[in-house]
């Protein structure tokens, strides 16, 4: 019987092993240590940022990041329909209102059109929201020149939600340092992982300073535990910042085999008709985290639903793309600015395997299985056999 294929399992390289074991020997494995400072010098390093804080999780960087930036209770924060749910509930839980903005075609993330219009409203009343969530999704950022010109125009802040997206450029700039603040995630899935975890970046180091504070219980400076303001628990445990270090020592072989396996999904299954791949905009590096693909029932000869359990029953992992946050029960309240390309999306969208520690084979085994649903020789061409 075939091994299960997994859509995007974690890939060690054996050297998280080195920095896990020092910390091990060490007794330092929890809570925050040396190694967590470690990780956090060689991230803000390698994204040419002043400074960055490691958290437990991508959401509860991004739950710092707004109330770091000032959102408050009753504040309106503009976010992508199109994205997890984690994008949203930061807002809400600092008792703000979510603005549900649609994608673009042609990047599937935040439309700069949309946002203008929903900020010229805004400016006419004279409320201009808090801040905008761009949320840049599978590995390719949002179209942050129109983004950031558009804040900047209306006096809103820029949050990058990057946590898909680590390793992706904008121009020269890496996702998540162009706004006044980006977080990342290293869930076991994402393109490097600590099992679980994120990180909070900001060229303003007193802003990173602050989420510092929040993140360790707002504890003032006392030598008793001293309170002013409430907090969280939300610092990353040593050990996770030692597996951090050896994960990031390879992010840039990772990068390359997600590429790598788009491309050879790309040349088995390009010649199907009713298969159309997540668009590279052209203004910076898709890192490709996941493969994505839409399918035109018509055009294909089964719908997505019919592909999906037919890769199901052949042991392969996929999903669909996100479904929409205005479809989502839990936010069937909020406001939305159109919505129907990330309707579209969600119904003809699938997530393909993307683990960077793929094989040419378990590619070759996803894309004949993709193929015989439109009924075609599935053959290898004999370039791709080897």
């Amino acid at each position: 019987m075939n091994q299960p294929i997994l859509l995007s399992p974690p890939h060690l390289s054996g050297e998280e092993r080195r920095h896990v074991d020092d910390a091990i020997a060490s007794n330092w494995i929890a809570p925050v240590g040396p190694h967590v400072d470690r990780f956090e010098r060689a991230m803000a390093s390698l994204l040419g940022v002043p400074d960055a804080l490691a958290t437990v999780s991508g959401t509860a960087a991004l739950h710092l990041a707004l109330r770091a930036v000032g959102v408050s209770a009753d504040d309106e924060v503009l976010v992508s329909t199109f994205t997890f749910i984690a994008s949203v509930t930061p807002i809400l839980w600092l008792g703000a209102k979510p603005t549900l903005v649609d994608s673009e075609r042609r990047s599937w993330n935040l439309d700069p059109n949309l946002v203008e219009d929903v900020l010229t409203r805004r400016a006419r009343l004279g409320r201009a929201p808090k801040a905008l969530v761009a949320v840049h999704l599978y590995g390719q950022t949002a179209d942050l020149t129109a983004i950031s010109d558009l804040c900047d125009r209306f006096g809103v802040t820029l949050v990058e939600d990057a946590a898909e997206a680590l390793g992706a450029t904008h121009g020269d700039r890496p996702a998540g340092t162009l706004g006044a603040v980006g977080i990342y995630s290293f869930n076991g899935n994402k393109i490097i992982t600590t099992s679980g975890g994120g990180m909070l970046v900001s060229p303003d180091h007193g802003l990173v300073s602050r989420a510092r504070k929040l993140a360790t219980q707002a504890r003032e400076p006392a030598a008793h535990y001293e309170h002013a303001e409430l907090g969280y628990n939300y610092r990353l445990s040593n050990v996770l910042g030692a597996l951090g270090l050896g994960q990031l020592e390879v992010l840039e072989d990772r990068v390359a085999a997600r590429r790598r396996n788009f491309e050879r999904y790309r040349a088995r299954l390009g010649e199907l008709a009713g298969v159309e791949w997540m668009p590279d905009a052209g203004w910076g590096r898709h890192t490709r985290w996941l493969t994505t693909i839409t399918i035109d029932p018509v055009r294909f000869g089964a719908t997505r639903d019919q592909v999906l359990a037919a890769l199901e029953a052949d042991r392969i992992e996929a999903r669909p793309l996100w479904k929409p946050m205005h479809l989502q029960p839990a936010l069937r309240d909020a406001w939305v600015a159109g919505g129907a390309v990330a309707e579209e999306l969600f119904d003809r969208g699938l997530c393909l395997p993307s683990g960077s520690s793929l094989t040419t084979d378990q590619i070759d085994r996803v894309a004949e299985s993709i193929a015989r649903m439109a009924r075609i020789d599935t053959q290898r061409p004999a370039a791709l056999a080897s």
